[in-house]
């Protein structure tokens, strides 16, 4: 096993290089890098990509206002990026080299690669602050969301899972899976727009809270009631998020569970009259679950750093999601590059922490190589 770990460890290197690489090469063929951001600013044409309903935008430092007392003192010819037509090329050259960017594409990429495994992850082009201050920030929201998500989808998941097996075929059986089909058919960010519509505004019930995950006077609150207000602003956001997540984990318990039920260690506890739910639970239980128990790592991050994102972009949630959204749309390559960076190498590591769970759960299962 400690061998197993160690090639899955060495592993790291090469896939969260490639990642890098893959889409550090990508980024730079789009358009509309951090320079024509930059000048958008400057000219008076950017928009602002924080601006949302409820803003609850961070204070931001404007980009343009970087690069003014540069360009004042400089004249000449328009430069050569989108917008730049008319602005001096000094002016160009100084935004480029504030960004880091007049230097060749692999240069960069050593440079940063240098940073991250130290993990300095800089500081954002258009924040003032740093990424790893952004990303602590924002973590809790996020965290929020994703820890309750997935114990309500596992708390949901597993015992209706395990009753369709119990009762495969039957009436029940049927009109669950139906609702799971629909669950899992139906993306998650239209049942939170219906939500919404149904339950935040006045056009039907006004009973939940549009956005944000505490109200204005949170901090005056007694405990009792900052607990009460903190699940009031969660409850529409994770009702969403939990009925487009359930759906595949039900499938997978009761899959699980059905394979197991005609085993002939099943057939021998029977067989020896022991009670049906101590056959279930007793004998079932610990070899069905095997594969839902080793996932769970994964599945949280899975929801937390990938499912929560347009979940957070419409409650207006300041999160993990919606700082990746804008950081793509501003094209901000720190927090873009260490973020990515960051949570890939912590999805890694989870994957490794998903395979020793197997090994706690079934000792038998060690994963070495058999001649």
């Amino acid at each position: 096993m400690y061998a197993y770990i160690i090639r899955r460890l060495l592993l790291i290197v090469p896939t969260l290089l490639g990642i890098m690489v893959i889409n550090f090469a990508v980024v730079q063929v789009l358009p509309g890098g951090p320079v024509e951001q930059a000048i958008a600013q400057l000219t008076g044409e950017a928009v602002d990509v924080t601006a949302r309903v409820g803003g609850q935008a961070g204070s931001e430092v404007n980009a343009g206002s970087k690069v003014q007392a540069a360009g004042k003192q400089t004249t000449g010819p328009g430069g050569r990026y989108r917008g730049a037509q008319g602005l001096p090329p000094e002016l160009v050259k100084s935004i480029e080299t504030q960004f880091g960017l007049d230097k060749p594409a692999f240069e960069r990429f050593q440079l940063m690669i240098n940073s991250y495994v130290r993990f300095d992850f800089g500081n954002s082009f258009f924040q003032d602050r740093s990424v790893a201050q952004l990303v602590v920030d924002k973590l809790p929201v996020s965290i929020s969301l994703g820890l309750w998500t997935t114990l309500l989808v596992y708390f949901i998941s597993i015992p209706l899972g395990i009753r369709k097996a119990v009762r495969d075929g039957s009436t029940f059986d049927v009109w669950t899976s139906g609702v799971v089909i629909f669950g899992n058919a139906v993306p998650s960010f239209l049942f939170a727009i219906l939500l919404i519509v149904l339950f935040a505004g006045p056009s039907y019930f006004d009973w939940f809270p549009l956005r944000g995950l505490t109200s204005p006077n949170f901090e005056s609150l007694s405990w009792w009631g900052k607990i009460v207000d903190y699940f009031w602003h969660l409850t529409l956001p994770l009702l969403s998020m939990v009925i487009g997540g359930f759906a595949g984990l039900t499938m997978l318990t009761k899959n699980s569970f059905l394979e197991e039920i005609n085993k002939q260690y099943v057939i021998t506890a029977r067989s020896k009259g022991l009670a049906e739910r101590r056959v279930l639970y007793g004998h079932i239980f610990r070899n069905a679950m095997l594969i839902i128990i080793a996932g769970f790592p994964s599945a949280f991050i899975g929801i937390l750093f990938t499912g929560v994102m347009l979940t957070e972009i419409i409650f207006s949630l300041d999160g993990l999601g919606l700082l990746g959204f804008e950081a793509a749309l501003k094209r901000d390559y720190p927090v873009m590059f260490g973020t990515l960076y960051f949570f890939t190498l912590l999805g890694l590591l989870m994957g490794i922490i998903g395979d020793l769970m197997y090994h706690v759960v079934d000792p038998r299962i060690d994963f070495e190589s058999r001649d």
